[in-house]
């Protein structure tokens, strides 16, 4: 057994069982990270493997499933914009009656739990019904999606802070009152980075145009960040609308908007020119401009 097997077994280097043992009738809220099993960390694959119950999201990759033993109840409970989903309150319950039973029960979630993924609210819940959980963090869609791209979410002299903002409650009210906001983001430095936010793609093109943002300011769309089959469109904030309907594919899609995804574009270019044969660096994803 390697090292890293050790860790996920719960035992360390020198064969002592590891101190942060999942309990019975305790819940973990784990966050699955950003696309396949090695983007987890070794404390959130560790503890999925003690589940006696998973109750999992859409964006968990089915590698990840197969830490789980074979006797541990798998229920899916993911969410996708414009399906069929199972409520958040019957969430709660199930979490709630799973733990009843004392089983150890692992909340599993794509990203990050606090990242726009209601890991608090279960939290709450199941503290007022005197349920005691705990957090163990993801690498989350923003922070996956830069990397696997060479996107810099900040960059000296460029992007001094990275504002996160879902997309899916953008509407015409929002826009009515979000220039002011998004005036004060881009005056600041401030690289956006949209969750869920293809749908609303015309709709923050609207708000950014009328905030006075500069309409060739770059615009990457990653869909299916951080996994084999991630995809990248280029845009800018006056085509991001069009580019997002050419997107075909189902899987989730962040936006990042700021001159750093010229950066990440300039750095893809310099690397496709380096001599692959002489270097491990690894830049495979598809890349559209529209």
């Amino acid at each position: 057994m390697n090292m890293v097997d050790g860790l996920i077994k719960g035992v360390n280097s020198v064969g002592v069982a590891c101190a942060d043992a999942l309990q019975a009738g305790e819940v973990a809220i784990v966050g699955a990270g950003c696309g396949q099993l090695d983007l987890m960390t070794i404390k959130a694959a560790r503890i999925v493997a003690q589940a006696d119950a998973l109750v999992y999201d859409s964006l968990v990759s089915s590698d990840i499933l197969t830490l789980v033993d074979t006797h541990c109840q798998r229920h899916f409970v993911g969410k996708r914009c414009g399906q069929p989903s199972i409520k958040q309150d019957d969430i709660n319950a199930l979490l709630l009656k799973l733990a009843l039973q004392g089983l150890k029960v692992v909340r599993l979630k794509g990203g990050d739990p606090h990242i726009f993924g209601r890991g608090s609210e279960e939290a709450l819940y199941l503290a007022k019904q005197g349920i005691r959980s705990q957090f163990i963090t993801g690498v989350t869609a923003a922070l996956g999606c830069a990397s696997s791209t060479g996107i810099p979410l900040t960059f000296r002299g460029m992007a001094r802070s990275v504002t996160l903002i879902t997309g899916t409650k953008m509407t015409d009210v929002d826009n009515a009152v979000a220039p002011s906001q998004w005036q004060a983001l881009l005056a600041a430095q401030s690289t956006l980075v949209f969750y869920m936010g293809k749908e609303q793609a015309s709709r923050i093109a609207t708000g950014l145009l009328t905030a006075q943002c500069t309409a060739s300011l770059p615009v990457a769309f990653i869909t299916n960040g951080g996994r084999p089959n991630q995809i990248v469109t280029f845009a800018t904030v006056t085509s991001m609308a069009d580019a997002a309907l050419t997107i075909k594919d189902s899987g989730p899609t962040l936006i990042i908007i700021g001159e750093v995804v010229s950066v990440g574009q300039q750095l893809a270019c310099l690397l496709d020119d380096i001599d692959l044969s002489s270097s491990q660096v690894n830049t495979q994803y598809e890349a559209l401009y529209a």
